[in-house]
């Protein structure tokens, strides 16, 4: 049986990437998926693929910093969709630079898409969360939330703030039968990681235990795991995908 028969999943930043990935392995275990975008293009490519899996998939562009945007969103997709059972906050950006010459809207560009987005959407969907007392969040932090990295002071503050997110959920939506907790990603192979130079990347591997770059599929299948049943008893927790970078 398909580990997500019957569950509805609202999966931001689904465009591309990571986001695509996990839609898709969600959709071919059996889930229904909204697929949250910038771009009403991206978001419709990506659920027409899910149709093609026979699967039901809503497409929605939204801008995940906009509170307003995000919480019509939210009571359009419980409308359409009748409930929500997982949520998937992927959105993310990045706008690298030393911290002496980062500009404020680098700072806020990230800090707001990144951490503000996965708030503001946790909160679209928490009373219906409660109510059906059932859910599944999972967060999409990264590696450099945890080790931190030069160049990535407004990345890395982003993603590690998004790990004491995850924690605090967790504590508040436990009695309600909710999980909460958030995957971190080493350096997998993206249109994010696409422009690094070679050189870098050859830096990069020298780090990874594993000796290579993670796919997309990596994060998938974790993403998976913690949205099934099999991850019943997890919550507050923080899974690292990223071949041994970071061993604590």
């Amino acid at each position: 049986m398909s580990q997500l028969a019957n569950q509805i999943a609202v999966v931001t930043g689904a465009g591309r990437g990571i986001g695509r990935a996990v839609a898709l392995k969600f959709a071919a275990e059996g889930a229904d998926v909204v697929c949250v975008s910038r771009t009403a293009e991206n978001s419709e490519k990506v659920a027409g693929e899910i149709r093609t899996l026979g699967r039901k998939a809503w497409a929605h562009a939204v801008d995940v910093t906009d509170a307003a945007a995000v919480a019509a969103a939210g009571e359009k997709i419980l409308a359409e969709c009748g409930r929500v059972d997982i949520l998937v906050n992927n959105a993310g950006v990045t706008r690298d630079g030393l911290l002496m010459r980062m500009s404020d809207a680098d700072w806020d560009t990230v800090l707001d898409t990144n951490l503000k987005g996965a708030f503001l959407f946790t909160k679209a969907f928490v009373r219906p969360f409660i109510k059906q007392r059932s859910g599944r969040i999972i967060n999409i932090a990264s590696v450099i939330g945890l080790i931190g990295n030069a160049g990535q002071a407004n990345y890395s503050a982003s993603k590690a703030g998004l790990i004491g997110f995850t924690k605090a959920t967790a504590r508040e939506l436990a009695s309600r039968g909710i999980t909460a907790n958030a995957l971190a990603p080493g350096f997998i192979e993206t249109d994010m990681t696409a422009v690094l130079k070679e050189e870098m990347k050859t830096e990069l591997l020298k780090n990874i235990p594993l000796g290579r770059l993670g796919q997309t599929e990596d994060i998938a299948n974790a993403a998976l795991f913690l949205a099934s049943p099999a991850a019943r008893y997890i919550t507050g927790q923080v899974l690292s995908v990223d071949g041994g970078m970071v061993m604590s």
